[in-house]
């Protein structure tokens, strides 16, 4: 599955959940929600967590919380590029481009 291809049906699926009409601030709400998770999935990995509440995780669980925590955010990304009309190429393209002309020799 390529990036248009999910997109396309994560809209979709939003739609069919009426999650696809919250507006860009609710948005940006989810969006720091998961950036707090993806947060501690790292901190589990790199420092680990010692926490009642945390259930023991081993390597590869860890592994597959950050991937969850990286795809939920990527998921919100999407939506607002979704709500803005912006074609997520357009942001890779945009990312290489700031890199190339501020880093050139």
């Amino acid at each position: 599955m390529n990036i248009d291809e999910h997109l396309e049906w994560l809209i979709k699926f939003y739609k069919q959940r009426n999650w696809y009409n919250y507006s860009p601030f609710v948005r940006m709400n989810y969006l720091n929600e998961e950036q707090g998770e993806l947060s501690r999935a790292i901190r589990t990995l790199e420092v680990g967590r010692d926490h009642p509440g945390d259930p023991k995780r081993n390597q590869a669980q860890k592994m597959d919380n950050l991937k969850e925590e990286l795809a939920d955010n990527l998921d919100q990304i999407l939506m607002l590029c979704d709500m803005y009309n912006i074609k997520p190429e357009e942001l890779m393209n945009y990312s290489e481009n700031k890199f190339r002309n501020r880093f050139k020799k």
